[in-house]
Order: C-alpha cells, then sequence, then structure tokens
C-alpha cells in the first residue's frame, strides 16, 4: 500500500508538477527567515528583508547572483544556512521529484525518469532508499574530495588558521559542485586567479556537477564500454565535453588581446582562464575575472551557454545539453530527409521531440521576456540585461556586476527567474510527460506555409 492510500494524501497535493516549486518556496521562505535572524548577520551589518530574500532564492536555486557580499555580511551561522539551502537545491530536487513520483503511484515524470534509469530502475517505494544513499554518496564524494584538495591548499598558502581554510574550502567545495555560484570573497575566485590548483580543482567540480547524477552513475559502470550507453548518457558527455572545448576556444580567439581579461597573462594561464571561461557559463557561476570586462562575441557566446545550460538530472540549470543535442538531431533528420529521428540505434518518440521543443521554446521565451522586464526596471544596457537575464535564468549566478545595483522591482524580477528556471523547465517537462493521452480520432491533416 502507497503513503498516498495509507495516509489519504490527495494525490492532487503530492503530484510532482506541484509539489516540487512548492517545496522550493517552502525552502526559499524559510531561509529568507532565517538570515533575517539577527544572529546571522556579522556584527554592525544589517540585512533587509530583499538581501535576505533574494540570497536565500539564489541558494535554493543554487544560481550564485548576490546584491550583497556573503562573507561579510553574514555571521558563520548565516553562512551556514546559506551553504545547506545551495545543499539542498543543489540535490534535493532529485530526491523530492522521485519520492513523489513514486508515493503518487508509479506517475514519474521526465525529470525522475531520468534521476531513476539505467542501474536504478525505481518503481516502487522500496527502492527509494537505495537511491537515496547512491545519490548522496555520490554527492559526498565528489563534495569530499574537492573539499580535501581546497583546504589543504588554502591552509599551506591563504590563510593561517586551519578552521578558516577548512570552512572556506568546505563551502567552496559545496558551491562548485552544485553550481551554486556563491562565494565567501568578495571578489569571487579573483583572489585565486593565478593558482591552477584552486582555480582547475573548482572547475572540474563544477563540470561534474552539471553532468547529472544518472549520467555519473552509468559511467561509473560503464565507462570503458561506451557502445553500451544510454543516448542520454551519449547525449550529456559528448554534448558537454563539445561544449567545453567550442567555448574553451571561441573565449581565447576573442579574449587573447583583451587587457581587462586575461590579455596580460601567461599563455599558460590564459589556456586555464579560458577553460574556466567555458565551463563556468554552463551554470558554475564563479569566476576569476570580471564578467562586464569582457567583448561583446564573447558575452553573446556565454548567453547561448547560459540557456544551454548543464545535464538533466543535474546541479545546473538552462533547457539542459539532451534538449538541445535532441533538437540539433531534429534539424538534422529534417535536413536529410528522413521521417525518424535518430540517435545511433535508436529513434526518438514524436513525444519526447515535443517535450523538447517546448522546453526550448519557453527557455528563449523567458530569457528575452526576463531581458525585456530589466530594460523597462533598471538602468541597463540590452547586453547587460540579456546576460543578467540568462544568468538568472539558467541558474549560473555570472554577471557583468548589474546585479547589486538594481531596482526592487528588477530584482523581483531576477528572483523570479531564477526560481522558474531552477524548478519552472523541470516541472513543464513533468506535466508534458504526465499529460500523454491516447486521441480516439484523428483530424485531417493540413500543412501551413512554414519558411
Amino acid at each position: 500500500m502507497s503513503l498516498r492510500d495509507r495516509w489519504h494524501v490527495p494525490a492532487a497535493l503530492l503530484s510532482p508538477v506541484r509539489a516540487v516549486p512548492l517545496v522550493f518556496a517552502v525552502f526559499i521562505l524559510l531561509g529568507t527567515g532565517l538570515l533575517l535572524l539577527p544572529w546571522c548577520h556579522d556584527p554592525g551589518a544589517s540585512v533587509s528583508f530583499m538581501q535576505a530574500f533574494f540570497t536565500a532564492t539564489s541558494a535554493v536555486t543554487v544560481t550564485g547572483l548576490a546584491t550583497v557580499d556573503i562573507g561579510s555580511h553574514f555571521s558563520w551561522p548565516g553562512q551556514l544556512v546559506i551553504l545547506l539551502l545551495a545543499e539542498f537545491g543543489g540535490i534535493g530536487i532529485i530526491l523530492v521529484a522521485t519520492t513523489l513520483g513514486v508515493l503518487v503511484g508509479g506517475r514519474i515524470g521526465l525529470r525522475m525518469k531520468l534521476a531513476s534509469q539505467t542501474d536504478l530502475h525505481v518503481t516502487g517505494l522500496g527502492q527509494v532508499g537505495p537511491l537515496f544513499r547512491r545519490i548522496l554518496l555520490t554527492t559526498l564524494f565528489f563534495q569530499g574530495v574537492t573539499a580535501i584538495i581546497l583546504v589543504v591548499r588554502y591552509r599551506m598558502t591563504y590563510f593561517d588558521r586551519f578552521t578558516t581554510a577548512a570552512w572556506h574550502g568546505i563551502f567552496d567545495s559545496v558551491m562548485a559542485f552544485n553550481n551554486a555560484g556563491l562565494s565567501l570573497q568578495p571578489t569571487g575566485l579573483a583572489a585565486y586567479a593565478a593558482d591552477p590548483i584552486i582555480v582547475l580543482t573548482i572547475t572540474f567540480a563544477v563540470l561534474f556537477g552539471t553532468v547529472g547524477f544518472p549520467v555519473l552513475a552509468e559511467l561509473r559502470d560503464r565507462w570503458r564500454r561506451p557502445d553500451t550507453w544510454t543516448i542520454h548518457t551519449r547525449l550529456t558527455v559528448w554534448g558537454s565535453l563539445l561544449l567545453v572545448a567550442i567555448g574553451w576556444v571561441l573565449f581565447l580567439w576573442f579574449e587573447w588581446t583583451n587587457a581587462g581579461t586575461i590579455g596580460a597573462q601567461s599563455v599558460p594561464h590564459k589556456i586555464m582562464t579560458g577553460l574556466e571561461g567555458s565551463v563556468m557559463p554552463r551554470s558554475g557561476g564563479l569566476a576569476t575575472f570580471n564578467w562586464g570586462d569582457v567583448r561583446p562575441e564573447t558575452m553573446l557566446v556565454t548567453v547561448a551557454m547560459m540557456l544551454i545550460g548543464g545535464g538533466s538530472a543535474s546541479t545546473a540549470g538552462g533547457i539542459k545539453v539532451t534538449t538541445f543535442f535532441l533538437l540539433a538531431y531534429v534539424v538534422l533528420a529534417e535536413i536529410r530527409g528522413d521521417e525518424q529521428v535518430r540517435i545511433g540505434r535508436r529513434a526518438i518518440s514524436a513525444q519526447t521531440i515535443r517535450t523538447a521543443l517546448s522546453i526550448a521554446l519557453i527557455g528563449v521565451a523567458l530569457a528575452v521576456g526576463g531581458t525585456l522586464a530589466l530594460l523597462l526596471l533598471s538602468d541597463s544596457t540590452l547586453p547587460d540585461a540579456a546576460f543578467e537575464a540568462t544568468s538568472a535564468f539558467g541558474t549560473t549566478g555570472l554577471s557583468t556586476g548589474l546585479t547589486p545595483h538594481l531596482s526592487i522591482p528588477a530584482q523581483l524580477v531576477v528572483i523570479a527567474l531564477m526560481f522558474v528556471g531552477r524548478v519552472g523547465t523541470i516541472t513543464a517537462a513533468s506535466a508534458f510527460a504526465m499529460r500523454r493521452r491516447k486521441s480516439r480520432f484523428r483530424l485531417p491533416e493540413e500543412q501551413p506555409i512554414i519558411g
């Protein structure tokens, strides 16, 4: 007997489509309340409701945009609250959504199917426990390894006290793997810009976080046999590597002589910063340089990368890598004149294509609408507004410096974009998957003029 039947809980309340946004909203409000408590503030620092609300939303949605300096405005307990909110936001959506999907009686939406595929195969309530353990162990492994490296490096080079080094290392490891983008340093990673150990460790932690738990689980068992990977893993792994390579090359090409970013750096330093500049827009949000100084062509490429985001069922945002490359295969099939969209030896269903197309168009519409709203509500240029809106929707956390200067109405727009960017597309994907129904009749077809 399911929990719903035992406790007579309405299915509508437990439906992931309704419950996931509700749970995230509750945690945001809870975090806001905690951050407003006096013991969460640094002595002499005052935190307004909007500052606490914005920070809590940014943490729960693992975005990383901030209107105040986390390190100077919040005390150690306040920073701990922010860390816990980001931890829940990073992995909590998989746990909550999968549990609710099972409780409803097996009606698992797109996001939960991705989280329980491969060797997990969640079909009953009794399998939720093992699923939780695998997700938590994977998260703790990557965060633990990252934290150990960072703590040792921070203690050896940057901080005299071990407790300070340990706290910074733990905080940065959680933010990196969860793609949360918040930092205790007022300039983010800029203080460590010339340190390859710190920059590369955080960069690779962000990259692994964008892959997604289902892919990590499958790679653990089948990394030597790529021919046995599922379509989802192939699209995510090869697509992510391709996007990193393209972003890396284009960043170096456009910024090589830009004195505001990497123009004055040595060649090895430029190559390292180029990798960071390619990975972080995928949802990482941490930076060793000011994104407001990049050239327009770099900004345009970055906006596209932020819109795409990371892998499904990961800690990243955006429309997702699988969505983007699935639609690329749709275009390729149309160019070739193929009746079916094929990836390898598999055909993609029409329903999956419709869902991917819907998610992509919703994402573009939200980014464009958010840009327009910021232009109307703030004193910003089109590039800055587009960058900020896409960063919020893609839960990236990068900014050209606009965030602290936004008016309250503009901050509310960014808050809405962060929230919708984290749970909106997931909810939409789940809703589309759950609303499948067979038609008892077919209408006559007509072909409007296309193009």
